[in-house]
């Protein structure tokens, strides 16, 4: 039993090396491209996102607003409509599943920061929070870091 536990202990010290240095190679692609270094520029878009977007979306101008990349991404609400009444249900879903879900976990992280400041933001997620619960004010959030990419 021991030399399995050790086993598997130098399995995942080996592993953590292997992650440190994808990271330290996402960093330096980071620093090497001019969009990549701006959009870590955008709160809750570190290093990871920065290169996602760039290697997913590439030149942003091919969308039309920022909406449009939102929606791209599956950050937007689902519409359904009959009899002529609009029905918002969750969102789309539709689109890169991975950027999106880093595109939350960034908008996770980054909220209590954004909450805590007096900007148009920080008052805009206030005020949501109010009335919705935290993790549809996180995914707003998200689809909200997505337009201003």
């Amino acid at each position: 039993m021991r030399l399995l536990i050790e086993g598997l202990r130098a399995e995942w010290r080996s592993l953590d090396g292997r992650i440190a240095a994808f990271d330290k190679e996402f960093v330096a692609m980071a620093r090497e491209n001019e969009a990549a270094r701006r959009l870590a520029t955008v709160p809750g878009i570190g290093v990871i996102n920065a290169t996602a977007l760039v290697a997913a979306v590439g030149d942003a101008r091919s969308f039309g607003r920022g909406r449009d990349l939102a929606a791209w991404l599956g950050l937007t609400p689902r519409q359904a409509t009959t009899g002529g009444k609009p029905r918002l249900l969750g969102i789309s879903k539709r689109g890169n599943r991975y950027l999106r879900a880093n595109l939350i976990h960034g908008a996770r992280a980054v909220l209590p920061r954004i909450m805590a400041q007096d900007t148009s933001l920080g008052r805009w997620v206030r005020g949501l929070l109010e009335r919705s619960h935290k993790n549809v004010v996180v995914v707003a959030l998200a689809a909200k870091l997505a337009r201003i990419v």
